[in-house]
């Protein structure tokens, strides 16, 4: 009886997600980091400190998925997302970030985000957040998800607009960091930005929002993010 030599066609184990973390702070990112490698079945490819690292790094190590924290150097996150969104249309983004999911998350969706995450609740969420982005699906909280359905039972087709609509991305992250007491010099420092324009900012802010003085900008910016909190 002759030998039959039968070749078994193993398939291919399918590669990992790949996943490029863009925040301005070390630690944070290797807090991620570690999370998402101990999970197992994703693997982070990559990390970048600002907007402009990102940008140069996204074709080289051609990601699933991009984390992105909003407060970045330079180029701020929302815009950062804006940018990836025209330039890769079948790019994931996901947000996590310290700023309050009420004033950010529906502006980070419209930007193209497919997720938000406050990065207090990250190490319980962030796992569920990335596999269900890559799976297809948009993450957000179920406080968010709600709030976003009750908006377009009452208007139709767009969710409400609000005065904030009116900033911009920079505008609105200075506005609620004035919401939390934060003198124009520590906000210029977080944002690594100079004082004055952090100043030329808030002048601009009080324009968009018809106040009269800089006294009013903080009475409104206190009042809003106590609200969103």
């Amino acid at each position: 009886m002759a030998n039959i030599n039968v070749r078994t066609q193993v398939k291919p184990q399918k590669d990992k997600p790949r996943i490029l973390l863009v925040d301005d702070h070390p630690v944070a990112r290797q807090g991620v980091r570690l999370l998402i490698e101990a999970a197992g079945d994703l693997s982070v490819c990559g990390e970048a400190p600002d907007a402009d690292e990102a940008i140069t790094l996204i074709p080289k190590l051609k990601p699933d998925l991009v984390i992105i924290d909003l407060s970045l150097k330079g180029k701020p996150g929302l815009e950062l997302i804006k940018d990836l969104t025209a330039r890769y249309e079948k790019l994931l983004m996901l947000v996590l970030s310290m700023h309050d999911e009420n004033m950010y998350a529906e502006r980070a969706l419209r930007a193209g985000a497919r997720g938000y995450i406050m990065k207090q609740e990250a190490t319980e969420k962030i796992l569920l957040a990335i596999r269900r982005i890559l799976a297809g699906d948009i993450y957000v909280s179920e406080a968010i998800a709600a709030r976003v359905l009750r908006q377009l039972a009452v208007s139709g087709n767009q969710p409400l607009k609000s005065s904030l609509d009116l900033l911009t991305d920079r505008e609105l992250e200075i506005f609620q960091f004035l919401g939390h007491g934060k003198p124009v010099r520590e906000i210029a420092k977080i944002l690594h930005l100079s004082t004055k324009t952090i100043e030329a900012h808030r002048e601009h802010i009080k324009e968009k929002l018809n106040l009269a003085s800089s006294s009013e900008l903080l009475r409104m910016a206190i009042q809003v993010t106590m609200e969103a909190e």
